[in-house]
């Protein structure tokens, strides 16, 4: 983990779909004095973003280079088909890809998806850019299909969009270049994972929060070894019934050693040094 004190902000991309603003928000309550710079980019883009040190991290769509990028997904987006509100698709709330055999697909150049093979027939020209295709749509060339979060940002009053239930969905995570793990990304971690302010971010390994427990709740350094046994305080050995029910003395330092059993109740020192048990016969 590197120390992040000479970047005077934390800068944070997203591609388009993602809306970072709830945790943007928090940042800013719990690290006023830290500005937080977001940077739009195009899922293609984002990884260049991270490698280049444009970003510290970025709200990305899976899957990513996990062996130069750290990564930690946060959810999976439903996928759905963009069409016109008077589209025969609309008659149904969801429909399969079998529905799409006889309509043109729109495949933008920015897909998302991640398709092995686009359904439906394939348009004369792949738009360059999803807001392109949405247009498109408007025009009644074909029809779109997009993860839900995109459907929503490109909305149209003469468009809708209806679930496909069996189309590949795209994942959205959390990501940084691994070599650059700083004490900000860590931060702004916790923050995506819902901790709280006062709870641990994580930047101890398991060996430290370990040692850092053991002089609070250990068995061997403080409540039973060092006070309520052995030493003094409110357990058996110093205190309550030590303290002269029974001999005077502790149970620990006179109760069957050197108190009251040896040298008190039934040693015979306490009955002979003061006079107790029977009397003696004079001759």
């Amino acid at each position: 983990m590197t120390d992040s004190a000479d970047s005077p902000s934390f800068r944070l991309a997203y591609v388009p779909g993602v809306t970072p603003a709830k945790w943007v928000r928090i940042w800013e309550e719990r690290l006023p004095g830290i500005p937080l710079t977001l940077l739009q980019v195009t899922p293609a883009g984002a990884a260049d973003a991270l490698r280049d040190g444009a970003a510290d991290a970025a709200f990305v769509r899976l899957p990513v280079d996990r062996t130069v990028f750290s990564a930690i997904p946060l959810y999976t987006e439903t996928t759905v088909v963009v069409v016109p509100k008077d589209h025969v698709i609309t008659a149904a709330e969801e429909i399969t890809l079998d529905d799409l055999a006889d309509e043109v697909v729109l495949h933008p150049l920015d897909d998302v998806i991640g398709w092995a093979e686009p359904p439906g027939e394939p348009a004369f020209e792949r738009p360059a850019t999803t807001a392109d295709a949405v247009e498109l749509v408007a025009a009644n060339i074909g029809v779109l299909v997009v993860p839900q979060s995109l459907a929503r940002l490109h909305h149209r009053r003469d468009l809708t969009y209806r679930t496909v239930v069996d189309a590949p969905q795209s994942g959205i995570a959390l990501s940084w270049p691994e070599e650059a793990t700083t004490d900000r990304v860590e931060d702004f971690i916790g923050i995506v994972r819902g901790r709280t302010v006062n709870s641990t971010r994580g930047r101890q390994t398991l060996a430290e929060q370990r040692d850092g427990d053991g002089g609070g709740r250990g068995r061997t350094g403080g409540a039973k070894t060092g006070g309520a046994k052995s030493g003094g305080g409110s357990g058996r050995s110093g205190g309550a019934k030590a303290g002269g029910t029974r001999s005077g003395g502790t149970r620990a330092g006179g109760a069957k050693t050197g108190g009251a059993r040896s040298g008190g109740a039934k040693g015979g020192g306490a009955r002979r040094a003061t006079g107790g048990g029977k009397p003696r016969r004079r001759s």
